[in-house]
Parts: C-alpha cells; sequence; structure tokens
C-alpha cells in the first residue's frame, strides 16, 4: 500500500509541474470567468441612449387615437408622433445630426391601413417592416375599433380570450431542471473522460523512456498500475472540482442570483448531489481509467496511443449517448438500464437522483455494479500490463492480449 502511495505521488507531481496542464487549467478557468462575464461586457460597451430605436410616426388620417409619444422598451422603439410633412420628415431622417432612425407613414383607405416605412439607407437585410412593430400597431388598431363597437365587458374578453396551459403526467413524473441535467451529463463526461485518458499516455511514455524498467525492479506492477490510476485521478478530481467552483461562483456573481434562478431551478441542487457527483465521478474515471491502462499497456510508442485507445474511446462515446439521449425520456426502462449499465451510469444516474427517480436500492444497485466492473476491469488490465509491460515490438493484437491474460 506504501508503494502505491508513493507511485501516486510521484505521478501527481510530475503532472501538475507539466506546463500543459498548468497552461490548459488556467486557460480553461479564464474561458469560464469571460464567458460568464459576456453579458457584463456587451452591457459595459451599450450605450442606454441607442438601446431604443427612434422611429417617427404620422398619423396621416388620424387612424389612431391612443398612439402617443413614448418609449416601447419590449419592441426596442421610441416613438415620436409628428405632423410634419413627409418631405420634411425625409431631410430629418437624413440629415448628419439625425436624432431619429426611421420614420413610419400611416395612411387609412377604407378599411385598410397603408404603411409607408422610411430608412436612412435600405440594404439587403431592411426589405420590410419589423413585424414585431407592425403586430404592436395592428393589435393597437384592432382595440381602437372594438372599443368603438360599444361591446359589453364579456364581449370584449371572449374576443380576446387568456388562454393558460397545463401539462398532466399520468405516469411516473420526473422533477428537476433539464438544463442542468444535461450539463451535469456533459461536464462528468468531459472530465471523466479527459482525465482517464492521460492514464494510457503517462504508461506507454515510461515505456518509451525506460523509466518504467527501473520501476519493475523496485515494486510489483500491480502498484504501478493502481498508484498511476489513483494519482492522475487525484490531480483530475481537484481540477474538476477547481473549474466547477469557478463556475458555480461566476454563475452566483456575474450573472446574479436572480437572474440564475430565472433560467434554472436551483431548488434541485443540493450538497447530497454534489457528494454523489464526486462518488460517480471517482467510479466512473476508475472504470476508464483501468481500461487506458490496458491499451497504454500494449503499445510502445506514444504515436500508437491515439489507435490503441480507439475501442475505450467508442465505449465511452457510446455510454454518453445512451445516458444523454435517456435524459429526453427519464421515466422510460431504457433509462432505468442506462442508470445500472457501468459504462453509462456514470453520466446518468446523478440526474436521475435529481429528478427524484432514483431509488435507495437502485442507487445501491448502481454502485455495486460500478465497483464489480472496476475490480474487474483492474483485475485484467494488471495481468495483461504485467505480461506486456516490457514489450517494446510492434502493438499487440486482440488475441496476443487473450494469450496474455491465459499466462500465469
Amino acid at each position: 500500500m506504501r508503494e502505491i502511495f508513493t507511485i501516486a505521488k510521484f505521478t501527481i507531481l510530475d503532472l501538475i509541474k507539466k506546463k500543459a496542464f498548468i497552461i490548459s487549467t488556467i486557460v480553461t478557468l479564464l474561458l469560464i470567468v469571460v464567458g460568464f462575464n459576456i453579458p457584463n461586457i456587451i452591457k459595459a460597451f451599450s450605450s442606454s441612449d441607442n438601446e431604443l430605436t427612434k422611429i417617427i410616426i404620422k398619423d396621416v388620417d388620424k387612424s389612431y387615437t391612443t398612439l402617443t409619444s413614448s418609449k416601447q422598451e419590449a419592441l426596442g422603439y421610441e416613438f415620436v408622433l409628428e405632423d410634419k410633412s413627409v418631405d420634411e420628415i425625409k431631410k430629418e431622417i437624413t440629415k448628419e445630426d439625425a436624432k431619429v432612425d426611421e420614420a413610419l407613414i400611416i395612411t387609412r383607405k377604407d378599411n385598410n391601413l397603408d404603411f409607408e416605412y422610411i430608412v436612412p439607407n435600405a440594404s439587403g437585410m431592411t426589405t420590410a417592416l419589423p413585424s414585431n412593430l407592425i403586430s404592436y400597431l395592428t393589435e393597437v388598431y384592432k382595440m381602437e375599433q372594438i372599443g368603438k363597437l360599444s361591446l359589453t365587458e364579456t364581449e370584449k374578453a371572449s374576443i380576446n380570450p387568456i388562454i393558460t396551459t397545463k401539462i398532466t403526467s399520468v405516469g411516473e413524473e420526473a422533477k428537476g431542471n433539464v438544463l442542468i441535467m444535461m450539463f451535469i451529463s456533459i461536464a462528468l463526461f468531459f472530465a471523466i473522460y479527459y482525465t482517464a485518458f492521460q492514464v494510457s499516455s503517462s504508461i506507454t511514455l515510461e515505456k518509451t523512456s525506460k523509466i518504467i524498467e527501473t520501476l519493475v525492479t523496485s515494486t510489483k506492477p500491480r502498484n504501478i498500475v493502481v498508484g498511476k490510476t489513483l494519482g492522475i485521478g487525484i490531480v483530475g478530481l481537484c481540477q474538476s472540482i477547481l473549474i466547477g467552483g469557478v463556475a458555480v461562483l461566476c454563475a452566483f456573481f456575474c450573472l446574479g442570483k436572480e437572474l440564475l434562478a430565472s433560467v434554472v431551478d436551483l431548488s434541485f441542487v443540493t450538497w447530497g448531489l454534489g457528494i454523489l457527483t464526486v462518488v460517480y465521478f471517482i467510479l466512473g474515471y476508475f472504470v476508464y481509467a483501468f481500461l487506458y491502462a490496458l491499451t497504454g499497456s500494449t503499445v510502445s510508442k506514444p504515436e500508437d496511443v491515439q489507435s490503441a485507445n480507439g475501442p475505450v474511446s467508442l465505449v465511452a462515446i457510446v455510454g454518453f449517448y445512451i445516458a444523454y439521449f435517456t435524459l429526453m425520456n427519464p421515466t422510460s426502462s431504457f433509462n432505468k438500464f442506462a442508470a445500472l449499465f457501468p459504462f453509462s451510469s456514470p453520466f446518468c444516474e446523478t440526474s436521475r437522483i435529481m429528478m427524484g427517480l432514483a431509488t435507495p436500492f437502485e442507487l445501491i444497485c448502481s454502485i455495486g455494479i460500478l465497483i464489480a466492473t472496476i475490480v474487474l476491469i483492474a483485475y485484467i488490465s494488471i495481468k495483461i500490463y504485467h505480461n506486456a509491460i516490457l514489450n517494446y515490438g510492434s502493438k499487440l493484437n486482440f488475441k496476443d492480449l487473450v494469450n496474455m491474460f491465459k499466462q500465469k
């Protein structure tokens, strides 16, 4: 056990000293900080005077009685009612120090409204009057005409009914916020995948530098595999917690708690969920880390690592997509399968916990299956690693691995 922790300590120190690790961590943290501050940056460079488009409205036939000079923030316009001639309005828009941006001339022919949209320079994007402005003016005109019909309040209400909707589920109800569930699933996948991937690269690099020959003479291969996997896992866990912590702090302080609460339901984010997320990160990491340890021991050149890791990467991607797409229908039987399947449960079970669908028995079974899978894969990986560790020839194929596993 002492030798395992010694190798883990060596691996941790070696990893955190690498420039690539330091730079990638700093860049990731900076991107998170900048990303969450984008709304504040936009707000800082935006002038409040230019937020609303000033538009002159000339109501030739006095079709509107309630339309006044006012700011319509929801539409993004500031209405300026004028009674000048069309030529005067055009001059006012085109002059250099113009205080208005556009103009709208409204005339009525019988029961039809004719809108003439005047802009300084018509471009390919300015081909028609904005639909939101047409809808607003049409609605105002309609309400004015209804008001002239001397209808009762009940009759007016029947013309514009208030529509309310609700969803009734007759099956098992899922709670939680889909956005958070998707985010946790994706974050766990990338954290587990990229952390575990480093195990194969580390093992192959030691074989290339011949460090492994010194290691195998001083300790057992089992200690090397477990120690390196443990060391890289500790660094990956700390890095993930750091990145996740910075993201949460930026979300609260940069976006604001009220804005955040309007987007996601924070009531489902608890300390218990956070602890279980860490647990599934650790278990999921060890599943894939021991698989990558196996593939790393089968090659002797760093350039062969990518191709050797192909099957494991495919398993990881399939596991992620099983978990991701079952979230679309969380109460399905396939989602329950994904929560127990060891290659997808690390990306899926935390979402089921958040939705209140995971029973204590299911949680115990899921963790138990993961632990059993870790033990099995670790046993196979260590045995093949023991027999393939000093192989400096060509990359081993599946038949070679089977033969090595059968060897005592």
